[in-house]
């Protein structure tokens, strides 16, 4: 049994010396507190990564099919009345969302940027005593309204009871509403009136748009929007206006959810027209992510990088649509974010790092300024430090 305790004995990695042969400095005793609070602010470090998760990155190929792509914008418009401004949707398959108003909502707004009361209709309008009837002939006092097209509507019994409704079926024939106060229904509504009650207002537009998850655009711009001759154009007569004041604040841009961390490089940024003409271009890729959170709640959403191009000049060049345009494309590669514990052996094995890392770095300190303040000493005693 004793020679077995011997043998254990022997393999003591860990040989013990008399205190009475310790010998304790000053500079041993600065290094051992420097190194302890070294130590205690790695641990709390390390501590606070365990209590709290961390979040790990991977990169794969997006293979999803048939998703949507969901915007969120919130734009104000200084100087761009509301009643002019509307909002168009493209992209590559081909399909259009012209003049969308479904889940886009218009706030006026005065030159101070605060918000005017809710707008009144048919301000300033001239009442039409017999306006025209989709048949031709003038309203009679026995019968029912059915307003006309004024030649734009798609079947006989179609009724156009509005400038909206006139404007609408123009829009899709291909037309442009040249002259308003020639149109029964914008003249009794004060179309032109309105507008001109409303110059100097701005306009805050915000809202949320659904699109397939292709490469495309929306925009924002002046006037009713159609295709002529397989071009996208934009009817600017009806306002009767030399230039459009496209100056701009952006507060929010986003494509998708929300989640923790997300930057969105456009939210706040400002651009400015200095010249009767102006288009502003925002060229948007988007990067799909997916974000996973500690209790397995799985947010879809996209992360996006942009860069900017603007285009100006005097009313009276040959000039492309002025407007604001976002053209988005996607990236092929999808980024996941999972939140995660750190494991307790991780974080014990990091301690141990920790306490044996620092222990012995400040155990070289240490030796080496004993061994140097003892050699400077002897030197001395010996007349050769200089």
């Amino acid at each position: 049994m004793y020679g077995l305790l011997s043998k254990l004995r022997s393999l003591d990695a860990y040989p013990k010396v008399n205190e009475d042969f310790y010998s304790r400095t000053l500079s041993g005793g600065a290094i051992t507190l420097a190194s302890s609070f070294i130590m205690l602010l790695l641990f709390v470090s390390e501590l606070r990564l365990y209590l709290h998760a961390v979040t790990e990155t991977t990169l794969r190929v997006d293979t999803s099919r048939g998703e949507k792509l969901r915007i969120n914008f919130d734009i104000t418009f200084p100087a761009l009345q509301c009643s002019i401004i509307s909002v168009d949707v493209m992209d590559i398959s081909g399909q259009e969302h012209l003049d969308v108003k479904h889940d886009v909502f218009k706030q006026r707004i005065d030159a101070h940027g605060k918000v005017i009361a809710t707008k009144q209709d048919a301000v300033g309008g001239m009442k039409v005593e017999k306006p025209l009837q989709h048949h031709g002939g003038r309203l009679e006092h026995n019968e029912t309204y059915c307003g006309s097209c004024y030649g734009a509507q798609e079947s006989p019994e179609q009724c156009c009871n509005s400038c909206e409704d006139v404007r609408e079926a123009y829009r899709k024939k291909g037309w442009g509403v040249s002259n308003p106060d020639s149109i029964d229904q914008c003249k009794s509504e004060g179309f032109l009136q309105t507008i001109k009650d409303e110059e100097g207002e701005g306009c805050n537009i915000y809202g949320i748009l659904e699109i397939n998850k292709v490469a495309g655009n929306f925009h924002f711009a002046p006037g009713k929007s159609f295709q002529q001759s397989n071009v996208h154009v934009h009817d600017l007569l009806p306002f009767q206006k030399d230039s459009f004041n496209l100056s701009h604040k952006i507060n929010k841009l986003s494509f998708g959810e929300p989640f923790p961390g997300v930057i969105n490089p456009l939210d706040g940024a400002q651009w400015i027209q200095h010249s009767s003409y102006g288009m502003a271009q925002y060229f948007v890729k988007v990067v799909p992510t997916v974000y996973s959170h500690l209790n397995e709640q799985i947010i879809l959403s996209n992360q996006f990088s942009v860069t900017e191009h603007s285009r100006s000049g005097d009313s009276g060049r040959v000039q492309a649509l002025p407007g604001v345009f976002f053209f988005y494309d996607l990236s092929p590669i999808k980024v996941t974010f999972t939140e995660r514990h750190v494991s307790f052996l991780h974080f014990l094995t990091n301690v141990c790092a920790i306490v044996g890392g620092v222990f012995t770095v400040s155990g070289i300190i240490d030796s080496f300024v004993y061994h140097g303040q003892r050699a400077i000493t002897k030197k001395r005693e010996l007349g050769k430090f200089t």
